[in-house]
């Protein structure tokens, strides 16, 4: 049997080198192409219509319009809304990556620590810039706490500042790890699903309620990734 790990191993597809770079066309980044694809396609052809009595598939992409709208007023307020279209964006992408990793052999591209490292990043670079732009140089204020008594500065800037600079690793291993797990878990049951086929119905309904759970875990973590993405918007916009 395979290792459980296996199933992370990059893949070149389509081998692409220039000079001494080598930018192939991977397993991962082709499942990335496919998130875009499936998002593109989910959101055209269900408001294609755009019925006032909306069908199945309008009505999900309604439902997620809706759930992200709300969730940017509720953590940012109301001059979030012109960053809507990224966090929705965002979350759609998590959220796909996550569920084509549930298919058979398929890849999930979020269980690569670069590619929620690199989502992380931008969040990070993104919300610093909006801070800078709104406040100049109000925003260092920020790593000082309101009321706080100056003599503690010594104390408080350095730990503010290292936890403003730990949100892009915090936010993308969050992520990466929950992903890892769970597939390498999945694999790793499924393994002992064969080997106990003999037992009847218990592997087989074991595998399924981990696939559920897993499910939800895919739905979670973009969610978590999303709104922690908000309240760090707020804190940029509100600095508190």
């Amino acid at each position: 049997m395979a290792s459980p790990v296996e199933q992370f191993r990059l893949t070149p597809l389509v081998p692409i080198e220039i000079g001494d770079v080598d930018i192939s066309l991977t397993n991962s980044s082709a499942f990335m192409i496919a998130a875009v694809a499936v998002v593109t396609l989910f959101l055209t052809l269900s408001m294609r219509s755009g019925k006032l009595v909306p069908g199945r598939w309008q009505s999900m992409a309604e439902l997620s319009y809706e759930f992200i709208a709300n969730m940017v007023r509720d953590n940012v307020g109301r001059d979030g809304r012109q960053y809507f279209p990224f966090i929705f964006t965002l979350f759609m992408f998590i959220l796909a990556g996550n569920l084509l990793g549930m298919l058979p052999y398929a890849y999930t591209f979020t269980s690569q620590i670069v590619v929620t490292f690199g989502l992380a990043f931008v969040v990070f670079i993104g919300v610093t810039i909006i801070g800078l732009v709104r406040h100049g140089t109000h925003f260092f204020t920020y790593f000082f706490p309101d009321g706080a008594p100056l003599w503690m500065a010594p104390l408080l800037v350095p730990i503010e500042v290292i936890s403003y600079l730990s949100r892009p690793v915090s936010l993308s291993v969050r992520l990466f790890a929950n992903m890892m797990a769970g597939h390498t878990m999945m694999k790793v049951f499924g393994g002992f699903t064969v080997a106990l086929a003999f037992l009847g119905f218990a592997p087989l309904a074991m595998i399924i309620a981990l696939t559920g759970f897993e499910i939800l875990v895919a739905f979670l973590q973009a969610y978590v990734f999303t709104v922690l993405t908000c309240i760090y918007l707020h804190d940029a916009i509100h600095l508190h």
